[in-house]
Parts: structure tokens; C-alpha cells; sequence
């Protein structure tokens, strides 16, 4: 028996929080490549999109580190491509991040190497997204009244 799994995945929030903080910096041509069908060992989904600029790069990549981080608290294994922002790599390990200049994203045309995979063009903001965080109950230390009266 095949069991259907409708329950997001861990990798799936990231992916859509990712999508969200581009989205917040006017990241272009959101495309979301789920590498899951193909039993990929690189991870299980590729975000690639593009900013106009080399300032638009960076704080696209900024505001994924930053929503991320806050969102459930984790940093990118790896980051490459600052020095000259025409294509930056961010590494969550089941996600990876591919923010490119124009020219750079027409050049290699990333999309292309990973037909078999699924491939979506994300046109707006993902639904908000609540990532599941664990509780940390705090202990509550019991207050002893004091058989003592005031004078």
C-alpha cells in the first residue's frame, strides 16, 4: 500500500519562506525546482531567481538569510558568490538558492540541466507560511508565602 503524504515537509516551509523573503526584496522569475521526484542526492528543491542588479542580488540574499534565520532559527551551510554578485548560492542543504543577474541566469540556464524534475514559475508570495517551532515551556518556581505579617 502507498501511504499519500499531505503534510508539508521541512524542506517544503523552507522552500516557501525562501520564495517570500525574494518576493519581499522584488526578486524576478521565482522558479521552483522540486528535485524530490528524481530522488536527487543534492537536495530537494532548488530556488532560482533574479535580481537587476548586483545590489538587488545582495539584499535578496540578505532578506533569505534573515527571514529564514528568523522562521526557525537556521543558517546557511554555505554562501558563494558575494564577491561579485552576479551569481549567489545559498546552501540549506535540502534547499539550495541560486540568485542571478540576468546575463548570468541566460548564460547557464540552470532550469534546462533539471528537466526531469519538477518545475514551477512562482508568480506571487507563498501563502503565509507557520513553521513549526518547539515550545520551550519555562519552569515556574512556586512563590512560598511567608507565615510572617507584616508590621
Amino acid at each position: 500500500m502507498i501511504k499519500k503524504v499531505t503534510e508539508k515537509t521541512e524542506s517544503a516551509m523552507l522552500a516557501d519562506i525562501v520564495i517570500n523573503a525574494i518576493y519581499e526584496k522584488k526578486g524576478e522569475q521565482v522558479v521552483k525546482i522540486d528535485m524530490r521526484p528524481i530522488n536527487s542526492p543534492i537536495a530537494d528543491f532548488f530556488i532560482v531567481c533574479q535580481g537587476s542588479n548586483r545590489t538587488q542580488v545582495e539584499a535578496i540574499a540578505d532578506s533569505i538569510n534573515e527571514e529564514v534565520n528568523k522562521a526557525i532559527g537556521v543558517r546557511p551551510s554555505h554562501l558563494e558568490g558575494r564577491e561579485n554578485a552576479e551569481w549567489m548560492l545559498i546552501d540549506y542543504f535540502d534547499v539550495v538558492v541560486h540568485i542571478f543577474q540576468p546575463e548570468t541566469r541566460g548564460f547557464y540556464k540552470l532550469e534546462s540541466l533539471w528537466a526531469d524534475a519538477d518545475i514551477t514559475e512562482v508568480s506571487e508570495p507563498r501563502a503565509e507560511v507557520k513553521p513549526k517551532r518547539v515550545a520551550v515551556k519555562k519552569a515556574v518556581t512556586p512563590v512560598k508565602k511567608s507565615n510572617k505579617k507584616n508590621v
